[in-house]
């Protein structure tokens, strides 16, 4: 039975994605959230720290700010609404931070991890099911409903869905290959002869349940994954950055499918499909 907060804060790897202030309605960039943005041009400290008991603490490390966006969620009464996520990279080292040396600190941090992964202002920008075929159902809090109960399925349990996804989609001799690491690949299988123009076609697929969005590293390491023989497909219940998007598409590289959870959920709705 599926019962958690899908929209609860939650740590993925180092990648801490919280949710801004405002428990109803659309939420607003003001206040807190507000304050939240400026470490984009200024090095403001955050510090990240986890709930772990009645009044007790433990310090995660000093917060990097990757990108903040809109998404659609729906409420407890199925009404959507329009909130604000902002993902940050979670710094444990170093482990003590006095305050008196935490602007510096942040500087250095900021500085360094920007330059060692390349960070731009296009992976900052979000794209959320901007297909018109999407758009069209986007009214509809169905499909918000369905990515929400994906959200609460654990990651293994993600890919196996995804496998009885493809089956019913066109695919067949689907494996799920087990647990992997960051740019592994997930399922590995072809397309039914009755789809007649991709007929046979390999196709390998990583599949992430993510609140966090997906952006060009992570295209980066898929790719660099693939079988020599096989197409490409990213499938998240997240988003994708801009500069996914443009890695994805990239004009001199091989080209990789993104299904992003609002598309994966239109296909999970158009098939019918139960969310155990």
């Amino acid at each position: 039975m599926l019962s958690e907060n899908p929209y609860r804060d939650r740590i993925e790897g180092d990648i801490l994605t919280y949710t801004a202030q405002g428990r109803e309605g659309d939420q607003q960039i003001r206040g807190r959230n507000k304050r939240l943005i400026e470490q984009y041009t200024i090095s403001v400290p955050f510090f990240g720290f986890m709930n772990v008991g009645k009044q007790t603490y433990r310090f995660l490390g000093l917060l990097e700010l990757l990108r903040h966006y809109q998404e659609t969620q729906a409420d407890t009464s199925g009404k959507l609404r329009k909130v604000w996520l902002f993902e940050f990279r979670v710094h444990a080292s170093p482990a003590v931070v006095p305050i008196a040396l935490a602007k510096s600190l942040t500087t250095s941090l900021l500085e360094d991890s920007r330059r060692k992964t390349g960070w731009s202002a296009e992976e900052t920008t979000v794209e959320e099911g901007n297909e018109a075929n999407i758009l069209a159902e986007a009214n509809s809090p169905k499909l918000e409903i369905i990515r929400s109960r994906l959200l609460q399925l654990p990651p293994s349990g993600f890919e196996h869905f995804v496998r009885s996804v493809m089956e019913k989609d066109g695919f067949c001799r689907i494996t799920v290959t087990g647990r992997s690491g960051d740019g592994g690949i997930d399922l590995d299988g072809y397309v039914e002869e009755r789809v007649v123009f991709l007929a046979g076609t390999h196709v390998q697929v990583q599949a992430k349940r993510w609140r966090h969005a997906v952006g060009s590293v992570e295209l980066n390491h898929f790719r660099g994954a693939l079988s020599t023989t096989a197409k490409g497909v990213f499938v998240t219940t997240s988003h994708f950055t801009s500069a996914a998007i443009k890695e994805a598409r990239h004009s001199t590289k091989p080209c990789i499918t993104l299904v992003d959870g609002l598309r994966f959920s239109a296909v999970v709705l158009r098939h019918k499909i139960e969310i155990n």
